[in-house]
């Protein structure tokens, strides 16, 4: 099956596949990986506009590596999971300092650098510099898994393992190297446009005739994967304080934990572990808003901000400080908080 597999995945890439999107049609690893890090648990439509920012901000790898930390989550802010924020910073920092500002060239080489694993890794050598190795992100995995009828327990590290065997020997042949790219383009535009997780689209399918899935009547059931984490929830307080002058009380968070590294309105697990930082005339003065949910991958949280204008001028803590309205929209501040004090709330 490997070879017509192949074959059809590319003359489809070519004929109904996506190239209207800023990162393809083109061999530039720092825009490739700059797109992969972002598509990475978010949908196209929503990175468009990041991507447009950063590589106006930071249109090199060089120019990524200068800025500072803060600059980057400054543009990251709102894209969640900010972990990728920082190990791509760090990232763009190791390919200046061990590569000199070029990318390696192997997938083996790019998973040595922060941030990038082993789909990541094999995207970016495969579109950049043409490397027969496969990829496995969240699309792919559905299209091969409904294809080859694999229903090993993806939670397992084996049967992931098992997975990427089969994704390497469905690969194009090593004479047809130029097709790599659009092979692995097409997997991807196949899972994200057809081969969907609800009610996929198999009648318009180029591979329908070789899914195992779809002559089990079944594709909904793959891929298998029974670990899920379970969603919880936390109720936390967070304290808009503003000085006479309007300025806006925020500190730096832990480099661990929520929102870690991000500049943050300071956040209590109680109310009353609030108001003990406050001053006892501004204790009396302090107000509830309007209490909200902000919903991240498995955690609800339930914000509850409470505003005071602080009767004088003095520091709320060794980690913060004061900030007006031409200089916070520059730090790298979580959703919830930039949404608060672009609200005037």
């Amino acid at each position: 099956m490997a070879p017509v597999f192949a074959a059809r995945i590319v003359a489809w890439q070519q004929s109904h596949g996506r190239s209207e999107l800023p990162w393809q049609n083109t061999q530039d690893p720092y825009r490739v990986w700059l797109s992969e890090v972002m598509l990475q648990q978010t949908q196209v439509t929503t990175v468009l506009g990041y991507f447009a920012r950063f590589l106006d901000r930071f249109p090199t790898v060089l120019d990524l590596a200068a800025g500072t930390e803060d600059e980057v989550f400054a543009l990251w802010s709102g894209l969640g999971y900010y972990s990728r924020a920082r190990n791509m910073h760090r990232c763009a920092q190791e390919v200046v300092a061990r590569f000199g500002g070029e990318f390696p060239r192997t997938a083996a080489e790019l998973q040595t650098l922060p941030g990038i694993g082993r789909s990541t890794a094999a995207a970016i050598a495969a579109f950049c510099f043409g490397e027969r190795v496969a990829i496995l992100d969240g699309n792919v995995k559905r299209v091969l898994t409904r294809v080859l009828g694999f229903d090993g327990d993806l939670s397992s590290t084996a049967q992931e393992r098992a997975l990427w065997n089969e994704a390497t020997e469905l690969l194009p042949p090593a004479t047809q190297r130029k097709a790599i790219a659009r092979y692995t383009q097409g997997q991807m535009d196949l899972g994200a446009t057809v081969c969907l997780p609800r009610k996929p689209s198999c009648i318009i399918c180029p591979v329908n005739d070789l899914c195992t899935a779809r002559q089990e009547g079944a594709p909904e059931k793959y891929p298998v994967k029974t670990r899920k984490l379970r969603r919880s929830a936390h109720s936390l307080w967070m304290l808009q304080a503003r000085d006479a002058s309007g300025r806006v009380w925020l500190e730096k968070r832990p480099s661990r934990g929520i929102w870690a590294g991000l500049y943050c309105l300071p956040i209590f697990e109680t109310r009353e572990s609030l108001l003990e930082v406050l001053e006892p005339d501004d204790r009396e003065i302090a107000r509830d808003d309007a209490a909200f949910l902000h919903v991240l991958t498995h955690k609800d949280l339930h914000l509850h901000p409470v505003s005071v204008v602080c009767q004088g001028e003095r520091s709320l803590g060794e980690a913060g400080g004061w900030f007006d309205g031409d200089q916070w929209p520059a730090l790298g501040l979580p959703a919830p908080v930039r949404k608060l004090l672009a609200n005037g709330g």
